[in-house]
């Protein structure tokens, strides 16, 4: 099982003025991994045991040897490379050791603890375009563009990053100007205004957010269609067997799971979910949208939009007599002005990326994509990606001797946080997972 020891075969870290790099392999004792698809970038945390006489100070006469703390010394903004090698065939293991651009950056230093003969402190990474996003702004303007190419052109051109992943095509155009704003701000706002291009009712909704393999721009719609990277059955037994009888492969057993959190009712209907109302000015008429325009019903698009479950939502009705439940009545109001004619030369009648065809759609799958949230424990599998979709299979609590899964709980869950821990005895992932809807495909 892949739970057991990864081995650490470089970390090294380099002065700022890369005047001096310091193998801090052995001294290691633990490092943490993290992706999540609401983070923009990736972070590392590595805990690390110094007992001195590891590096010459830059003020040294006699080139005596020093701690890191004090000799490097550590200030923040070093490059850190990092090589951890795999377990598995499932576990292939991390990389940021092979080139200096995909380094990872000390942010800051936690829990320093110095004493007569060691020293330990916690170095907490980022990758170099988040460093990156707080000396650049973007100035320009993007006109008449997919809001997918103004994307790409702000991280090519702005940010200048080293890779970039998959950026889904958007059908709707936005015209803006990035007003010295940082790019991930303008990057997770354009998210939030985004249609696919294979676009329906309800598929509005993007992602902006970092893995391994680079930046990633993706479409809701188009996460909750891709097929399943892995299957994990949860068990208690030292052996585990799917419903057939076949023995399942232990690096792909849960070793442990809770469910955080089911359908939260009052926080939906708080934040307008299922039924809101807009209300629009429009700047060039001095007219306000009709009431009933731009209402929004949950039960309109819910079947329209690719689902990670089987069962939508069965909202409850207003009183036993009504005929109506609680997606029939808006429980939010919101309002906005529309941008029509700021960003086109000449007048323009039309709306610039019409909010009233896209904003409550993105309000719902925001939020409904959080209906189910599970945190799990698998052992090690540095495959995995935050944004990837895996199936679950929890078996069915009853006093039958058969093999059966539950259902309801079973089925397809987004990964939306992972993190791969690495110590002497033990490697594991602990993944944040969540879906939309119930039931099993």
């Amino acid at each position: 099982m892949s739970i057991k020891q990864s081995i650490f075969e470089e970390i090294t870290i380099e002065a700022n003025d890369q005047s001096r790099t310091v193998d801090i392999t052995s001294g290691s004792v633990a490092i943490d991994y993290y992706e999540d698809i609401f983070s923009p970038t990736i972070t590392a945390k590595i805990r690390v045991i110094n007992t001195g006489n590891t590096v010459v100070g830059p003020d040294s006469k006699d080139n005596q040897l020093q701690a890191i703390y004090t000799g490097l010394p550590l200030r923040g903004g070093e490059r850190v490379g990092i090589k951890i090698a795999g377990n598995s065939e499932e576990n292939p293991g991390l990389d940021f050791s092979t080139d200096p651009k995909s380094y990872l950056y000390v942010s800051s230093i936690a829990d320093v603890i110095a004493e007569n003969n060691k020293e330990s402190f916690t170095l907490n990474l980022v990758s170099r375009e988040a460093i990156t996003n707080e000396t650049t702004r973007v100035s320009r303007k993007y006109a008449e563009l997919p809001i997918s190419e103004s994307v790409k052109k702000i991280l090519e051109n702005v940010l200048k990053v080293n890779k970039i992943g998959t950026i889904d095509k958007t059908s709707n155009k936005y015209s803006f100007i990035g007003n010295l704003r940082k790019p991930f701000t303008v990057l997770t706002w354009l998210s939030s205004k985004s249609v696919p291009e294979k676009s329906g009712n309800g598929t509005a909704g993007f992602f902006f957010f970092q893995t391994v393999d680079g930046f990633q721009f993706r479409s809701i719609d188009v996460l909750s269609q891709q097929p399943k990277k892995a299957t994990y059955i949860y068990s208690e037994a030292t052996e585990t067997y799917d419903a057939d009888g076949n023995r399942i492969n232990n690096d792909f057993k849960i070793l442990n799971y809770t469910i955080q959190k089911n359908h939260n009712l009052i926080e939906k209907l708080r934040l307008g979910t299922y039924s809101n109302i807009r209300y629009f000015f429009n700047p060039l008429t001095g007219n306000i949208t009709e009431p009933g325009k731009v209402t929004f019903k949950y039960s309109n698009y819910a079947d329209k939009t690719n689902n990670l479950g089987k069962e939508l939502i069965n909202l409850p009705k207003i009183s036993d007599n009504a005929g109506k439940t609680l997606g029939d009545c808006p429980t939010r109001i919101v309002t906005g002005i529309l941008d029509i004619g700021t960003m086109d030369k000449g007048i323009s009648r039309e709306s610039n990326a019409d909010p009233t065809e896209y904003q409550s759609q993105v309000l719902m799958r925001y939020n409904n994509l959080f209906i189910q949230t599970l945190n799990v424990m698998i052992p090690s599998n540095t495959n995995l990606r935050a944004g990837d979709v895996i199936e679950c299979l929890f078996p069915k609590i009853s006093r039958s001797s058969t093999r059966e899964f539950d259902e309801d709980q079973s089925g397809l869950y987004m990964i939306k946080e992972l993190c791969h821990h690495f110590d002497a005895t033990r490697s594991y992932t602990s993944l944040k997972l969540i879906r939309d809807t119930f039931g099993r495909k």
